[in-house]
């Protein structure tokens, strides 16, 4: 009259894991990119920006004038 059912134990581990699986996929995909274009994107910007107006040389007199460097006068 009031009896339960029988719980699924044929397949249990395999149908977890599936499941588990697909959305330890779906979380790495979502890190990575989120690391690609919140990280690695502005950096690489970042670095363009600054060496496209870079002049070594420039920088070189500034730092011989501040007298950083011992070789050379």
């Amino acid at each position: 009259s009031g009896t339960l059912p029988k719980p699924q134990m044929h397949r249990l581990l395999a149908k977890r894991l599936r499941f588990h699986f697909v959305g330890a996929i779906i979380v790495s995909l979502g890190v990575a990119a989120s690391y690609k274009f919140g990280v690695a994107e502005p950096r690489k910007k970042a670095y363009a920006d600054f060496y496209r107006n870079y002049d070594s040389m420039k920088d070189f007199e500034e730092m011989r004038k501040a007298g950083i460097f011992q070789s050379t006068k």
